[in-house]
């Protein structure tokens, strides 16, 4: 039998936010999955269906854990990186495949100018993906963007062939610097969520977080 080198309880279960157990989450990673038995081919299929059926959009609802619940995400069909993160990590639970949630502060310097202007900077704290343990480590996937961004950014998309990290480019399609990944946070088995709000209170101001719940509740 395969086991991680971690408990496979704590990357299996579901919580209040990762609600794996849901029967939105477990019909959409069911209809995602459409039968298939190899965890590496069910991990590409889970990752496909969020990257592409939710829409990647910042002027979502943040500041409470109701707003990340996978199946809030699920019913609402759009979220942030870390919104679609705690989606896809409930999948994969709800699949078999150990999950957890994975942290960076990146900058990403091929960000639309009206982004820059709401964040008021190219640097993004705690920008969220998930992680899979499959083959015997994790691997860190990135579903945040849907389709017509990378297009919009001149960029490859994400893609995952089941084996290897699939993160944001370091340069788009004309060689211009994208994102740089610059510091990792713990990856937890939950949403550390007034971790990360303290952070952008930090890094971004409180009045700049409350022109943000202002705009988009």
């Amino acid at each position: 039998m395969h086991h991680t080198d971690q408990s496979d309880d704590q990357y299996l279960s579901p919580t209040p936010v990762v609600d794996s157990d849901s029967e939105i989450v477990m019909q959409f990673a069911s209809d995602a999955i459409r039968g298939e038995s190899d965890p590496a081919e069910k991990a590409q299929r889970l990752f496909y269906a969020v990257r592409d059926e939710i829409t990647y959009d910042i002027r979502c609802p943040f500041q409470t854990r109701e707003d990340y619940r996978a199946s809030a995400v699920l019913e609402r069909r759009r979220g942030l990186c870390i919104s679609k993160a705690v989606l896809l990590c409930a999948v994969g639970r709800a699949s078999g495949i150990p999950a957890r949630l994975g942290f960076a502060n990146i900058r990403n310097r091929g960000a639309s100018p009206d982004l820059i202007q709401i964040i008021g900077s190219d640097y993004f704290a705690y920008h969220g993906f998930t992680e899979f343990h499959l083959q015997g480590s994790w691997i860190k996937l990135t579903p945040a963007f849907h389709s017509d961004i990378y297009e919009r950014h001149n960029i490859d998309p994400v893609t995952f062939d089941g084996r290897h990290d699939a993160v944001f480019p370091s340069q788009d399609r004309a060689g211009n610097p994208y994102v740089e990944y610059l510091v990792y946070h713990p990856s937890r088995a939950d949403l550390p969520l007034e971790e990360i709000l303290s952070e952008w209170i930090a890094v971004y101001g409180v009045s700049r977080m409350k022109s943000w719940i202002r705009g988009f509740l």
